[in-house]
């Protein structure tokens, strides 16, 4: 007599992901990550692997996919809920896994002869909004003193705006 075969391990997932009450959105992104993991190792079936495989393929993905940290982060949990949920087994903690970085956010500084000459090709609404986003900008760094020098109604540098 044949016993029974257990469903395909993403259908698994699927199901899982069901009973968990998880979104579909959800499901489709942990099966994408769980296929690509299981890929990435030469198609060997997760429960031969282990936290090393796990590491490999995350530091990978940060070092040669260059993806963001969400990214990583997201292909982590989709691991963790198949290890977890699905095969039954915990992971003993990560820690050779390379983390994605994230880029430095440098801010756009304009100097301030930047910002005249900027404001001097502008006219009518557009230098009034420019103009605008320039004074509170000024104003939230504390130079408020600074934010209504030469601009302003009745000044050579009016453009017409009232205000």
């Amino acid at each position: 007599m044949e016993t029974p075969r257990l469903p395909r391990l993403l259908d698994q997932v699927r199901e899982r992901c069901r009973v968990k009450h998880y979104s579909l959105r959800t499901e489709h992104a942990y099966v994408h990550w769980i296929r690509r993991f299981i890929v990435f190792h030469g198609k060997r079936h997760p429960r031969e692997m282990g936290a090393p495989e796990v590491e490999a393929f995350l530091s990978h993905l940060a070092v040669h996919e260059n993806v963001a940290p969400s990214t990583q982060n997201q292909a982590l949990a989709a691991i963790l809920f198949l290890y977890r949920e699905v095969l039954g087994t915990d992971l003993p903690w990560l820690d050779g896994v390379t983390r994605a970085k994230k880029p430095p956010r440098v801010p756009v500084v304009l100097t301030r002869e930047e910002v005249r000459a900027l404001l001097a090709r502008l006219d009518g609404v557009h230098w009034l909004l420019a103009s605008l986003d320039v004074r509170v900008g000024v104003a939230a760094d504390g130079g408020f003193a600074s934010a209504g020098q030469g601009r302003g109604p009745g000044t050579a540098r009016d453009h017409g705006a009232r205000g």
